[in-house]
């Protein structure tokens, strides 16, 4: 079963699975700002991410292409809080950047993995390691240093950005608990997520007033033909990253991809001083930036070591024969 092989993954597939999210994440990110400087509607572009994404997936099934089951209404009914907490999460961190500058925002969301600690502990997944804790830790100790070298407050920013670091840790534990609980693939599991957000983001684009100028917008500019090329790499990137962001959490964990969010925002930034120049180097930044990155390191070595330190998973007859 496709639902299996991700639930019991090798920690090859699972490292496959870390570094996959790891490299799309950051690709994403140059990617959308490519696309963002040509077309500035962001949750037009999302809506089209995500249409394109649920019809992929389901013609990818008529034609035999993935196992993946067709719509069930009690699944939908389950899966539908994960729905809300994305598009909330989404809608949030956009809010946010009204207020709080990049590298400020960068900051605060990468506080989410201690917030993923603390919700896991909480519903009683159990308490983690040592390593683990501490290396969590100096990750966000090295965010809030770094923060420090380039601090502007915005309350009404600060508290969105807080707002959208809740809402994505309740929706990456939601996906863990989905994908391990109830059998879910990461491709049923992104074909869920992203046929349950459209209601919510045509809802959001018509009453935000983007809808009609944006697909306007779009047709007008549909004869540049590199404006056609970077929509069509946003589409089909954006359904990669929802891919391998679902299937390093279930092959993982929450925590675990979280952790190759920050690591990824670490690699932009650097990339973004190099690429772009022009930015200002505070020894703060610097220094947090490298106890940010220690702590990545020390994390995924503590959980290499938790993985390989399990006993193999017995298989009964029965199951070996499925």
């Amino acid at each position: 079963m496709e639902n299996r092989s991700e639930a019991e993954a090798s920690p090859y597939k699972s490292l496959v699975a870390a570094v996959s999210y790891g490299i799309a994440s950051m690709a994403m990110v140059f990617i959308n700002k490519a696309i963002l400087m040509q077309y500035g509607h962001s949750m037009t572009l999302l809506t089209l991410q995500q249409l394109a994404t649920a019809l992929l997936i389901h013609f990818g099934r008529q034609m035999g292409y993935t196992r993946a089951r067709g719509v069930d209404m009690e699944t939908a009914k389950k899966l539908l809080p994960v729905s809300l907490f994305y598009n909330a999460n989404v809608a949030f961190a956009l809010a946010s950047l009204k207020g709080v500058n990049i590298p400020m925002y960068i900051a605060i969301k990468r506080l989410t993995p201690l917030a993923v600690l603390i919700a896991g502990f909480s519903s009683g997944k159990g308490k983690p390691t040592t390593q683990v804790t501490l290396s969590v830790l100096s990750i966000a100790a090295g965010v809030i240093i770094a923060a420090l070298g380039d601090f502007s407050f915005d309350l009404w920013g600060y508290g969105m950005a807080l707002t959208s670091v809740f809402f994505q840790t309740m929706y990456l534990v939601l996906v863990e608990r989905s994908g391990a609980e109830d059998g879910l693939s990461s491709i049923e599991i992104m074909f869920y997520n992203s046929f349950l957000s459209l209601p919510f983001l045509i809802f959001l684009i018509i009453t935000t007033g983007e809808f009609p100028n944006s697909l306007a917008l779009l047709f007008a500019k549909s004869n540049s033909l590199s404006f056609l090329v970077i929509l069509v790499i946003s589409l089909v990137m954006g359904i990669v990253l929802n891919f391998t962001m679902f299937l390093c959490t279930i092959v993982n964990s929450a925590l675990t991809t979280t952790i190759v969010g920050v690591l990824k925002g670490v690699g932009s930034t650097t990339l973004g001083f190099v690429i772009l120049g022009g930015v200002e180097v505070h020894a703060l930044n610097v220094t947090g930036l490298v106890i940010n990155t220690a702590g990545g390191v020390w994390y995924s070595y503590a959980k290499y070591q938790q993985k390989m330190s399990k006993p193999p998973k017995q298989v009964s007859d029965v199951e070996a024969h499925r």
